[in-house]
């Protein structure tokens, strides 16, 4: 295997889709925007498309057009019960634990929900650190900088040795376009990936044939 580092997205990568926790995240995104924002109610989905759309993040798009208190965004986005959402996988835990790379946390969350979510998994113990929105502020993924951003936290600066494991076709799309080996999580097929997975245990053969 000829990499040296592995970038791994969070929320619906670590966990499944299925678990249901990201659409109630994006539920108190939209809460957030009216209640503490006072944003109608009818231009919180339309908005929130946009800002996903021209920003990347529904976050840096009000931090672009609103005065916002992003801790504050981001406490309240993320105060949800993980346990009734998140159940730990033994088998995805023994085949990160295999790899012979350093493994990292590329997130457009901030540290202390990925802190939470990793417990919450009982892999916190397997990540040698966590690249989260803050550190990549004023960018986000799948921003060509924000990749940029990521290799220098990670001390690697040579994107061939990186693979970025992501559940977006567009952020698997930008990796690969910044010259990493990118992988696509819970779909079959892409082109807008170099491989893809829908089982953990299907990974270490991706990357020994690389």
């Amino acid at each position: 295997m000829r990499f040296t580092t592995i970038f791994f997205d969070l929320d619906d990568t670590l966990y499944p889709a299925s678990s249901n926790l990201w659409p109630t995240l994006k539920v108190r995104m939209s809460l957030y925007m009216r209640d503490r924002m006072g944003i109608p109610e009818q231009d919180i989905a339309r908005l929130r498309e946009q800002y996903f759309r021209e920003y990347g993040t529904t976050l840096r798009g009000l931090q672009a057009n609103y005065s916002i208190d992003t801790a504050d965004f981001l406490a309240f986005v993320h105060n949800v019960p993980l346990r009734d959402y998140l159940t730990p996988n033994k088998t995805q835990r023994r085949i990160i634990a295999s790899l012979r790379t350093r493994n990292l946390i590329f997130t457009n969350a901030d540290s202390a929900h990925a802190k939470r979510v990793l417990t919450e998994l009982k892999l916190d113990d397997l990540f040698q650190t966590i690249i989260d929105i803050n550190a990549l502020a004023p960018y986000c993924k799948p921003m060509p900088e924000s990749f940029g951003i990521a290799l220098k936290l990670a001390g690697d600066l040579d994107p061939q040795s990186c693979v970025m494991i992501d559940d977006m076709p567009h952020t698997t799309r930008a990796a690969r376009e910044a010259g990493m080996f990118s992988i696509l999580f819970g779909r079959d097929g892409t082109a807008d990936a170099d491989a893809s997975f829908t089982d953990w245990r299907e990974l270490p053969e991706i990357l020994d044939h690389e």
